[in-house]
């Protein structure tokens, strides 16, 4: 963690005598995910939710591995099927949902609170963590409430909170992180991405022995991500996240399975629960994320989140660990490619 006494998002870097990588400067293109085959139903489940926009109430990848997409009306039904995806009847419509959304975004601030679209029970789920009872529970049942069936509560272990560790672990003073991708601008100038809650706290960051470079931008929160420009020539920088190779990058389909790897825990797998959630830490209020059922733990702020050779996301934070299991949500990494102008390799 950042502070061994706080509980914050779980940043990670790969890091070490072999340093992943990314790239800064690269097209647009480079962030679409090529040679992927597994990757093709979420590919497709994004390529129709931009397409659809409100007029889908989400997507999801079934137990078969099916894209199902939620429809309210024939004709969005018939252009679903035309796609190559199942369409899926549904009471509450894409435009309702997001109204939803954009409600709680205003309306519920409260740290330990998180929320997202379920699109397999068509509703907006918030999530509350062990911190949030008394009157500040009372008051999110109320925020909830008046959403009627469009939304409803659980409940989740632990506490959420932000932790730091992708990868190899790096670090900043006392912090520790996990370094999440290798990237590099088309000129080839290496950079690594992390968490941006890990960016942050420090601006010159080692492996614990070796400075690998300074922060070159940081976003958190609002965003979780945070980019280095490598300063050394001492290690060798690698696109793989571990042994696996990263070549593309792209946003998971809700029922994906997905992996994670980060210096306190190592590589886990799980499913991806939702897209766009927005979390309340105590640091502040991070939207966008992808929610997932892969355990984390501190020290793992910032790692990898990625499927095959796709690279998805880094760790922000979440509940629980690695021995009950817990709920970890991740920054996607299409977005700070795209802002810094790198991309994978």
């Amino acid at each position: 963690m950042l502070n061994p006494k706080l509980r914050r998002p779980i940043v990670g870097i790969a890091v070490g005598i072999l340093v992943g990588s990314a790239l800064i400067g690269a097209s647009p293109a480079s962030a679409a995910p090529k040679g992927d085959p597994s990757f093709a139903p979420s590919a497709l489940a994004s390529r129709l939710d931009d397409q659809l926009g409100t007029r889908d109430a989400g997507s999801y990848l079934d137990a078969s591995g099916t894209l199902v997409v939620n429809v309210t009306d024939a004709a969005t039904a018939a252009e679903v099927t035309a796609a190559g995806a199942t369409p899926r009847y549904v009471a509450r419509s894409g435009a309702t949902l997001a109204a939803a959304d954009a409600s709680l975004k205003v309306g519920l601030k409260t740290p330990g609170t998180a929320f997202a679209v379920d699109p397999v029970t068509n509703q907006v789920v918030v999530s509350v963590d062990e911190s949030v009872t008394g009157a500040k529970l009372a008051a999110v049942r109320a925020i909830v409430a008046k959403l009627g069936d469009t939304a409803r509560i659980e409940t989740v272990a632990g506490t959420l909170g932000t932790r730091i560790s992708g990868g190899d672990a790096i670090y900043t003073g006392s912090a520790r992180c996990s370094l999440g991708f290798n990237v590099q601008t088309s000129a080839g100038v290496k950079y690594f991405l992390t968490a941006g809650h890990c960016t942050n706290v420090g601006a010159t960051w080692t492996n614990g022995s070796t400075t690998l470079g300074t922060r070159a931008g940081t976003s958190f929160p609002g965003n979780d991500y945070g980019i280095v420009r490598y300063t050394t020539t001492s290690v060798t920088i690698s696109g793989a996240v571990g042994s696996q190779d990263i070549t593309s990058a792209g946003t998971p389909a809700v029922g994906a399975t997905v992996y994670r790897r980060g210096s306190t825990t190592g590589i886990h797998s799980g499913r991806v629960t939702a897209l766009n959630s927005t979390v309340n830490y105590s640091e502040g209020t991070v939207t966008g994320l992808i929610r997932t059922t892969v355990c984390a733990e501190p020290g793992d702020s910032g790692g990898s989140l990625y499927s095959g050779t796709t690279a998805l996301g880094l760790t922000s934070g979440g509940s629980g660990n690695c021995t009950s299991g817990g709920v970890t949500y991740f920054q996607p990494v299409v977005e700070p490619l795209s802002v810094y102008g790198v991309s994978v390799f």
